[in-house]
């Protein structure tokens, strides 16, 4: 799947134009949604050099998209029809309802992987995501 994944309020708390905290789980679940094979496209309002920061932010902590602010890695800005990005799934703060757990976000992409807890083994501490699981067993 593409996958669309906006930044402020989404990957890291809202702090627009200053870099907030990171939100739990959101650079381990994009690392594993990555491992599954889904091109991911950061879709943000930044501009400019808020946009460079926020790409490099997202760089230092392990991830690098397939596109920015684009449809396609290199797609030509004159052939552009609309602002909206073209992908299977969009991940944002601002949807109806809020933001839900990136372990559910997950957990709904890839309903099949009843063992996330071993995907999320390396990045977070077992006995936190444990207990999250144990609502879906």
């Amino acid at each position: 799947m593409i996958i669309a994944v906006d930044f402020d309020g989404t990957l890291v708390e809202h702090r627009y134009p200053a870099i907030g905290k990171e939100i739990p789980y959101a650079f381990e679940s994009l690392k594993i949604l990555q491992q599954k094979g889904h091109k991911l496209i950061l879709w943000t309002y930044r501009t400019g050099d808020m946009l460079k920061e926020a790409i490099d932010y997202c760089k230092n902590k392990g991830i690098e998209f397939w596109a920015v602010n684009e449809n396609y890695p290199g797609e030509n800005k004159t052939d552009i029809k609309s602002r909206k990005i073209n992908a299977d799934v969009y991940i944002d703060d601002r949807n109806i309802g809020g933001l839900i757990p990136w372990t559910e976000i997950l957990h709904i992409l890839h309903p099949e992987d009843y063992d996330l807890d071993s995907l999320y083994e390396k990045n977070v501490k077992r006995h936190v995501f444990k207990r999250f699981l144990s609502r879906f067993r």
